[in-house]
């Protein structure tokens, strides 16, 4: 169990890199396609200025081609997520390998005389980067990413005989990949036409679970947020057939996100799709409302002299959550000391997916449940599209369903949350809860690399370092030597050790401390 933990974990934060482009993405999407919209600009006159809608649809053209390649970038972000080292190599590897996989189902369906000359979509096949396939879409790229890392992280030290000595070591990868990429493309020939049936089959039995589907939805996948797992659970509904199946303007998308984003740009387009409301649009009211119910019921509870420092916490937490749809800084500071009010979380999380499919609310997002995205994707996309108006009404209500749950909670079972904990604890849980190094303890470069790689048990216990949008993901080879207070006298909000893998919280700015430790580690 632990090493299938570990596993999943390294599978899941390698989904990060590819993610991250997306925010970027749709918001050159969402403002130029939103703005540049015929039925938008109608509305709006003052957006009939022409370089201004030149502008427009140059962000909305530079947005919409990261969506149209998710595969390919899916395959290079895997492949170089997973692979231990030279992970440059391993990107090339991975984008070849992408190519030749789609040339080798392109060269079957050839042979078969299988390949369409019209209607692609209504026969699973589709353009791909100028070669004409079957629409393997994100699960494809995702397959060629993990074999190439596999192959990569075996291989990439590989000594060949002294008259191939140039194409032994890093060299060999892209070869080996892409030779492996052909039998890929051969297998999914074979095999992928029924798994488009089985995914489409199975798409239905999700329709037809209904608005309890939804909520299971929601729970899920808020339930699996600690353990960094979310990502896997939500992304084959946002990029596969299982999120749903629409006819955009004569092409068929796949993918709750990638049919809003299709929408997004379509005039023609009256209501977004369904899916939407059940696989996305719930997150507003939870992120945006509910958590800032549950940082107000923390604050009250906390006692008299400690609510100043819980008050700055809370609010840096909250604000955080409103406008990015960052959550974890606010649910670490309750989810280890009261893990029971995480779990009410995720039920009030799953409730909120079900109501926005209930009243049919269809905002979608880039990968957080934010302001910006609301603003962008609900308000300018107008009420008749999103149903957006219905958000602050049901939020308002999930503010105090927050609020008063928790505050009740804590009081009744005495739950030692923010600023109720005993005073010999004071200290240790400060570190626990904040997100920043206090300035009396404050290390930064070298100094803050050597104090947490000290705490995870030094240089040599270190087997492969990590980082998703908050969390510092390391896999170790002797747990025992990890001092979780000397992480959390770091800056840590909190540490998660499962099987070799650790996962230590420090908020956004975890990027930063993964390469300072990188850069240490690589001069040592």
């Amino acid at each position: 169990m632990k090493q299938y933990f570990e596993k999943a974990q390294k599978f899941g934060k390698s989904f990060m890199l590819p993610i991250a482009v997306l925010p970027a993405a749709g918001l050159l999407l969402g403002i130029g396609g939103a703005l540049s919209n015929a039925n938008t600009v109608a509305t709006y006159p003052f957006l009939q200025v022409e370089w201004l809608q030149q502008i427009f649809t140059v962000m909305s053209s530079a947005g919409s081609i990261v969506f149209d390649n998710l595969a390919l970038i899916f395959a290079i972000g895997v492949a170089v997520g997973l692979a231990r080292a030279d992970k440059g190599t391993a990107g090339l590897a991975a984008g070849l390998a992408y190519l030749v996989m789609n040339a080798s189902i392109n060269a079957m369906l050839i042979n078969t005389d299988q390949l369409a000359e019209d209607q692609l979509a209504s026969v699973g096949q589709g353009m791909v980067l100028g070669i004409q396939t079957l629409q393997t879409g994100v699960l494809g790229g995702i397959i060629v990413g993990l074999v190439t890392s596999m192959l990569h992280n075996k291989y990439n030290k590989i000594e060949l005989p002294a008259f191939l000595g140039f194409f032994g070591g890093s060299r060999f990868i892209p070869i080996v990949s892409s030779f492996a990429a052909i039998f890929i493309g051969i297998i999914l020939f074979l095999i992928w036409p029924t798994v488009q049936l089985g995914i489409s089959q199975l798409g239905s039995l999700v329709d037809k679970t209904g608005y309890v589907g939804t909520l299971f939805y929601g729970f899920l996948l808020r339930m699996l947020g600690p353990l960094g797992l979310h990502h896997i659970f939500y992304l084959p509904f946002w990029q596969t057939g299982l999120g749903g199946t629409v006819d955009v303007a004569g092409t068929v998308y796949e993918g709750t996100q990638n049919i809003f984003f299709a929408q997004l740009g379509d005039p023609a387009t009256e209501k977004f799709f369904s899916g939407t409301s059940r696989f996305m649009s719930g997150r507003f009211i939870t992120m945006m409302f509910g958590l800032l119910g549950a940082a107000l019921a923390i604050y009250h509870t906390a006692r008299p002299e400690r609510k100043k420092v819980v008050g700055g916490l809370m609010l840096s937490a909250a604000l955080t959550s409103f406008l990015t749809g960052i959550t974890e800084p606010l649910e670490f500071s309750f989810l280890f000391v009261a893990p029971v009010l995480y779990v009410v979380h995720a039920i009030f999380d799953g409730f909120a997916f079900m109501l926005s499919h209930i009243f049919e609310i269809t905002i979608g997002q880039t990968f957080s449940g934010g302001l910006i995205d609301f603003i962008l994707f609900g308000v300018l996309q107008g009420n008749a599209k999103t149903n957006w108006i219905l958000v602050p009404i049901i939020g308002v209500v999930w503010f105090f369903l927050y609020y008063f749950t928790f505050r009740v909670l804590i009081v009744k079972l005495k739950l030692k949350t923010m600023g109720r904990e005993d005073e010999t604890d004071t200290d240790k849980v400060e570190f626990s809860t904040d997100a920043k190094p206090k300035k009396e303890n404050a290390k930064t470069g070298n100094e803050r690399s050597i104090a947490i790689l000290n705490g995870l048990g030094g240089k040599d216990n270190i087997k492969e370092v990590d980082c998703c949008a908050t969390r510092l993901r390391v896999s170790v080879l002797d747990m025992d030597k990890v001092d979780e207070k000397m992480l959390k006298e770091t800056g840590a909000t909190a540490v998660v050790k499962v099987g070799n893998g650790v996962q230590v919280i420090y908020g956004p700015q975890v990027t930063i401390i993964k390469n300072e430790i990188e850069e240490y580690m690589e001069t040592e």
